[in-house]
């Protein structure tokens, strides 16, 4: 029975020379409770915990300060110390654990539970409650689960009664610490990288587009003077409105997010009713999509393009579209992207009947204006975007990697 004990004490993967089972400690054994408050008003920095960006400034991560604006009955923290947040979400069903980084001090909610770390290597703490290991510690503790508001019913005295399992060997805490520190610093540098380049393709959408009534952008390449020329949609786009008789049984969806996809990738699962699939409108490839459902990216709906090499299908409630060769298609699915052009819908549209979706006739729809220079600057800027698309596309699957093997070894470093 003992052996069992201490194989279930041992992590899939470890480091060479350390082969000892790790131990299972109380929490109150390794930290120490920290009470002291913001009495004499050291800090009027007040502190939220995100599970994802840790303790962070509250009036930034909320744009408003939640916090009272006398903050001296706060707990008061000072860098290197943790927090616990027994508000509960979908990415921290248990709540949140978090050591203080980014300030030298700040001011939490009473409500969270205090703690310095008097032994052990607090690199390899911090990382350890970003497993889901310690959830059962704190699932056996808490008292008929969540109270309404979300908010976990733990007693101090009984958190820090909770087992944590760590190795005997501090150096291999530190090892395990310090991989995990480097790992968190190249998905940092890379969410950095992509977020910069989000920031900047924003502004030259904004700058490379004629704003307000002028036919001139800010910004334009070298040799492109002419004023840029407003034309109608309809003069550009036909409806397509071919409908599945052929029997298609793929469906499509347009995502704000990701653009036409297939139905059963987005969703995992079809969720088209089959009895109505033979009105659904035929997509060809580099048809255009209107989704009027409404979103923070798409206010009036998000317009892509088929990239897909096939055809399919779509809900009427979608609005397909073909377009000439006097446009770049590229260039056109950037134009949709742009304020100019929501500011155009928000004129003539209106919110419809549920208040996700935007609600915009085709005899309108298709009188919409489109700013456009000569073909030639219009593949200009389309490549431009083409070229910071793939750099946005390179940075956000370089971080989808690192965070997915980081979710592995978390999984396989920890017991």
């Amino acid at each position: 029975m003992a052996e069992q004990h201490e194989k279930a004490l041992v992590p899939q993967i470890r480091f060479t020379g350390f082969t000892d089972p790790w131990e299972q400690r109380k929490l109150g054994e390794v930290a120490r409770r920290v009470t002291r408050k913001n009495e004499n008003g050291d800090s009027d920095l007040p502190l939220t915990i995100s599970a994802q960006y840790g303790l962070v400034d509250q009036r930034t991560f909320f744009n408003s300060q939640v916090a009272s604006k006398d903050m001296s009955g706060y707990f008061l923290l000072h860098r290197g110390e943790f927090a616990y947040n027994k508000s509960t979400s979908a990415d921290s069903p248990w709540g949140a654990i978090k050591r203080l980084e980014k300030y030298d001090m700040g001011c939490v909610s009473t409500l969270y539970i205090c703690f310095e770390l008097l032994s052990g290597d607090p690199d390899f703490l911090v990382t350890y409650y970003e497993t889901d290991r310690w959830y059962k510690a704190v699932q056996l503790i808490a008292a008929e689960g969540a109270r309404n508001h979300g908010l976990l019913n733990i007693a101090p005295d009984d958190f820090f009664e909770t087992q944590i399992c760590i190795p005997k060997r501090i150096d291999e805490q530190c090892r395990i610490g310090a991989v995990f520190n480097r790992l968190d610093s190249l998905i940092t540098l890379h969410q950095r990288k992509y977020d910069k380049l989000c920031v900047l393709k924003k502004s030259m959408l904004d700058k490379m587009f004629p704003k307000g009534g002028s036919l001139y952008p800010e910004i334009r390449f070298a040799g492109f003077t002419d004023p840029w020329e407003q034309r109608k949609l309809g003069e550009l786009a036909s409806k397509r409105i071919e409908k599945n008789t052929n029997g298609i049984k793929e469906t499509f969806t347009n995502s704000a997010e990701h653009g036409v996809v297939s139905q059963l990738d987005y969703f995992d699962h079809d969720i088209t009713n089959d009895a109505n699939i033979g009105n659904y409108s035929v997509v060809h490839p580099d048809d255009f999509i209107y989704n009027p459902r409404i979103s923070a990216v798409a206010p009036c709906g998000p317009i892509n393009r088929n990239k897909l090499d096939r055809n399919g299908v779509m809900s009427p409630l979608y609005t397909v579209f073909s377009v000439d060769d006097t446009i770049d298609k590229l260039y056109l699915e950037h134009y949709f992207k742009t304020s100019r052009w929501h500011q155009f819908m928000f004129l003539e549209g209106n919110s419809g009947a549920r208040s996700d979706r935007f609600s915009i006739s085709d005899s309108i729809f298709f009188e919409m204006p489109i700013q456009c220079p000569v073909l030639e600057e219009q593949e200009l800027i389309a490549s431009f975007f083409g070229r910071l698309d793939s750099l946005i596309t390179l940075h956000q699957r370089k971080l989808e990697l690192l965070r997915n093997i980081k979710k592995s070894m978390l999984d396989k470093m920890f017991v």
